[in-house]
């Protein structure tokens, strides 16, 4: 018996090695999803911008904010010059958290009084907010710190009013829940759209396919339509659930919601069908839908922000479409984004579904030739 199962192994590694697509598969793939790894999956935060709405301009706020200029981790962006302008600086990203000190801030701690700052934290993506939580809590204790050595007095000089916006308790699922709709809706379209040329070729019936009436266009948007019509419904109801089940606000307009999920999916649809077209079995289909969905979860920024990924990777996230549609996720679920907001995630997301389908079209033909 363990002879014949040692033959039947020694089989099974000459078939899969003798075909160059497979040894490729075999080797390539684990190296690339490595360097994705690696670079990419980071929970640290070594680039965060910040503004400062300095309404004190005393010297103990200039001896606050020097600290905060001088950490390696933060990155001054422009000031803030009105109250105004800090809703607009969150809201567009331009900077992750904004600095306000209160206006007698200088003369509180002068006089022993309790000076206070409040720190306003993006809150869309509540891991990082929590990281510079942190980061901003240990700043302001070093400085309590030695304003008690230099100046005397007990307690604490400064306090720290913190708030966070769009996800005010910082819930975690908020922000999982909401992106699980895109990756859960990448998973589904790819694997039936990637399986389905895959399988008739495999079966033997896709031979069949080519001598009926149809033509290649039609044939193709009928292997698309069900990768298409299920991907929508699984939005559909991983968002359902989200909401009833998870308890995740959805602020936005459910128009603003389906125009992105539709983009998406189309895109989605033509990296599914140029996997299926260039599989000759089903086992390579799945390979390849492998390939492209561990790269595209990670470098999407679901878990890890892509503003601390290397600049060469932070370029390559710009042809992953699930980047664009959980940032039109999120937004539309926690902050009510709308078309004006989302225009620039949507117009990319819309050119890469056009640069898949019309790829997936070209081997399509080319694969029948």
């Amino acid at each position: 018996m363990f002879a014949r199962i040692l033959a039947l192994s020694i089989k099974e590694f000459l078939a899969l090695f003798k075909d160059k697509r497979s040894r490729f598969v075999v080797v390539i793939p684990p190296l690339i999803q490595l360097l994705v790894f690696g670079y990419a999956a980071s929970f640290d935060l070594n680039h965060i911008p910040y503004a400062v709405y300095d309404r004190d301009g005393g010297y103990a706020a200039r001896d606050l904010l020097a600290r905060f200029s001088g950490a390696p981790s933060f990155e001054q962006a422009q000031p803030v010059v009105h109250q105004g302008q800090i809703a607009d600086r969150i809201n567009v990203r331009d900077v992750l958290f904004v600095i306000q000190i209160d206006p007698r801030f200088t003369a509180d701690l002068v006089a022993g009084r309790t000076g206070q700052v409040q720190v306003l934290i993006d809150g869309r993506n509540s891991n990082s907010a929590q990281i510079v939580q942190n980061y901003v809590g240990r700043i302001l204790n070093d400085f309590n710190r030695n304003w008690v050595a230099a100046h005397g007095g007990q307690g604490m000089p400064v306090t720290l009013v913190t708030r966070a916006w769009y996800n005010p308790n910082l819930e975690s699922r908020w922000f999982f829940v909401s992106g699980l709709v895109g990756l859960l809706t990448l998973v589904v379209t790819i694997m039936v759209t990637a399986l389905s040329v895959a399988r008739e070729r495999e079966q033997g019936t896709f031979d069949q396919l080519l001598v009926t009436p149809l033509r290649p266009v039609e044939i193709l948007i009928g292997k698309a339509m069900p990768g298409l019509v299920i991907g929508v419904l699984e939005a559909s109801l991983v968002v359902a659930l989200a909401v009833l089940w998870f308890g995740v606000p959805l602020v936005g307009d459910l128009s603003v919601l389906y125009s992105g999920i539709l983009l998406f999916v189309f895109a989605a649809v033509g990296v599914g069908l140029m996997i299926s077209s260039l599989a000759a079995t089903l086992q390579q289909a799945l390979l390849g839908a492998f390939l492209f969905l561990v790269p595209a979860v990670i470098l999407s920024g679901f878990a890890t922000p892509i503003a601390n990924m290397p600049p060469a990777v932070q370029m390559l996230t710009l042809i992953d479409p699930l980047r664009y549609y959980l940032v039109i996720l999120r937004s539309v679920f926690l902050e009510g984004g709308g078309f004006d907001l989302l225009f620039d995630q949507m117009w990319p997301l819309a050119l890469i579904a056009l640069a898949t389908l019309g790829a997936a079209g070209w081997l399509f033909r080319h694969r029948m030739a």
